[in-house]
């Protein structure tokens, strides 16, 4: 038996009550420190299902921002080619300008740029600019020694980019500097067709 004393009363509690509120004490410290730990776990558990819902959202939102900015890109790739045939109508008809048909051409030409233009269409700049492989596509390059390397000195085909995005690059032909064995070939080719004369 165990000896307790409240105030000026002493209360006897028998050993037997003693362990068992031990143990009951025990058991509750475990339960509790079970039920601690499963509150963490459904704590975690809420914050990555809170963590990836959140980045779901951004994702959608990304996704729709991305989809109503690009929309109409398909539709204004496929008329790329009808801009292309309306400016080889316009190159092909250069002596023929008062024509009642060139002009009708011009005007459409012009009109359907216009109309591109504000859905974003934009031309992407290439004869003179230096060589970008994001924008522009190298068909050939050309010796020159009057120009720095890497500038572009013909356009074959025009490109163009929907707002920031490049839909179609430019085919484009762009500068090599000789070389110096190429050089002296053709000092030493040019001194002998002098010199034959």
């Amino acid at each position: 038996m165990e000896d307790n004393q409240i105030g000026d009363e002493q209360i006897i509690v028998p050993e037997q009550e003693t362990t068992e509120m031990k143990s009951q004490s025990e058991s509750a410290s475990v339960e509790i420190d079970k039920l601690q730990q499963e509150l963490n776990e459904a704590n975690n558990k809420y914050l990555r299902l809170y963590a990836e819902f959140e980045n779901y959202k951004k994702r959608t939102n990304k996704d729709k921002e991305e989809l109503i900015k690009y929309g109409n890109e398909s539709l204004i790739y496929e008329l790329l080619t009808v801009i292309d045939n309306l400016e080889m109508a316009l190159k092909h008809s250069t002596g023929n300008s008062s024509s009642g048909l060139v002009q009708g051409v011009e005007i459409t030409y012009k009109e359907l740029m216009k109309t591109l233009e504000k859905f974003g269409l934009s031309v992407i700049e290439a004869e003179g600019k230096i060589f970008d492989p994001a924008v522009h596509h190298a068909m050939s390059q050309v010796e020159r020694d009057d120009i720095d390397e890497n500038i572009i000195v013909e356009e074959y085909r025009k490109g163009y980019k929907l707002k920031d995005k490049v839909i179609r690059p430019s085919l484009v032909a762009v500068s090599k500097k000789i070389s110096k064995n190429q050089q002296e070939e053709t000092a030493e080719t040019e001194k002998n067709n002098i010199e034959e004369e």
